[in-house]
């Protein structure tokens, strides 16, 4: 293997922040220091700043800026979703029934459990392919009158598979229904236009494109009313109470301006970067499986099972050697039991749990790809002949 270097290839997790957002956020932390919502001449420039914000976004996802909800991030964004529409719904009488899939982020699938658990919501989790992949006449079978809201992912965070979310959408609204869809792992690589997709509710992150850790937003379509699971102010027409964050959303703006102008550009190397690692990884690793779908898949996802190894040592083998690598959703990260979403899939416990994922970003080269191989191969055949020595 050539000399260490370190490779950074989880950019599914999370993204450096570009420098030119760090720029454009740099004046807030000191400069322009007011509370957004005080009347003298500082909080009017901060307000001004979360105005023009909130605009660049609404350009971004073609809506109206009064359809923009900035959050403290994707799973903020999520929550009040699923808890602000399911509560509603039921409040006006349209009914407690949610729909959603076993291959969600946790933070539309916990509170959809706890939301049937506790309040007495029913709920039906569609199934999906063994490429994860759902079924808009699946969903059609699952609604029902009292069918308040359908949540469905747009790209998959583990296996980068891609919803036919325009579909779904239209199933849903054809049986009186919301749907939303968290779009954290798109924003950047697929398009965000809300017309185009249907949807009533979308979701983003601001670190999975380049942006600051801390803040997101939630596109609510004009005239969907929510219950706001954070009370306490009048903050974004009283649904989410707090002072807003005014450096990050900034930095929000500017970051989601950048990725949606330098899309088509990041996306052909994306896959260039994203296709190499999966046939490096195929035709090195023996017995190595590709999960999700081959072509409906994130540009710049990869996603593997590797069996008779353990995700885990397989994270730590790979971290020794300068390779940063995730065994699927860093949320899961220090969690044993294998993936909810590889089951729901097909996939068996054992295979679960020699799940690699590998995503790549802006800066990733080839010959960081060629490195990240040669590190996955010699850290799984060191693996397999250390099972094989316990086990003879």
């Amino acid at each position: 293997m050539s000399p260490r270097r370190t490779v950074y290839l989880d950019h599914s997790a999370s993204t450096p922040c570009d420098p030119r957002v760090v720029e454009a956020m740099m004046p807030y932390f000191s400069e322009v220091y007011g509370n957004s919502s005080s009347s003298h001449s500082f909080g009017r420039k901060a307000e001004i700043a979360i105005d023009n914000a909130r605009e660049t976004l609404a350009r971004v996802l073609n809506c109206k800026p009064n359809e923009v909800i900035f959050t403290s991030g994707g799973s903020e964004s999520d929550n009040l979703a699923v808890r602000g529409a399911g509560w509603m719904g039921r409040a006006q009488g349209r009914g407690a029934h949610l729909i959603t899939t076993p291959v969600e982020h946790s933070a539309v699938s916990a509170p959809i459990k706890q939301m049937t658990g506790l309040q007495g919501f029913k709920s039906t989790f569609l199934p999906v392919s063994s490429e994860a992949w759902v079924d808009p006449e699946d969903l059609a079978a699952a609604l029902r009158d009292d069918s308040t809201l359908v949540s469905v992912i747009y790209a998959n965070n583990e296996v980068g598979t891609i919803a036919p979310i325009p579909q779904l959408a239209e199933q849903a609204h054809a049986r009186g229904a919301l749907f939303h869809t968290d779009a954290v792992q798109a924003a950047g690589q697929l398009t965000l236009d809300v017309q185009a997709l249907g949807v009533d509710m979308l979701s983003l992150s601001a670190h999975k494109f380049y942006g600051p850790k801390g803040v997101g937003a939630l596109y609510v379509r004009e005239g969907i009313d929510l219950v706001s699971a954070q009370a306490g102010g009048s903050h974004e027409r009283g649904r989410r109470a707090g002072t807003h964050n005014t450096t990050f959303i900034v930095g929000m703006a500017k970051a989601l301006e950048i990725t949606h102008a330098e899309r088509e550009s990041r996306i052909a190397h994306y896959r260039a970067m994203r296709d190499q690692l999966i046939d490096g990884v195929l035709s090195r690793v023996p017995d190595a499986i590709l999960t999700g779908h081959r072509e409906h898949r994130l540009p710049s996802h990869a996603s593997f099972i590797i069996p008779g190894v353990d995700s885990s040592k397989l994270m730590m083998h790979l971290d020794m050697r300068g390779v940063a690598a995730s065994g699927g959703s860093a949320c899961k990260t220090g969690n044993p039991e294998p993936s909810g979403v590889l089951l729901a899939m097909g996939y068996s416990p054992e295979d679960a749990t020699g799940s690699l994922r590998l995503t790549v970003g802006l800066h990733t080269t080839e010959e960081d790809i060629d490195y990240a191989v040669s590190a996955v191969q010699e850290s799984v055949e060191k693996l397999r002949a250390l099972a094989k020595m316990f086990t003879v």
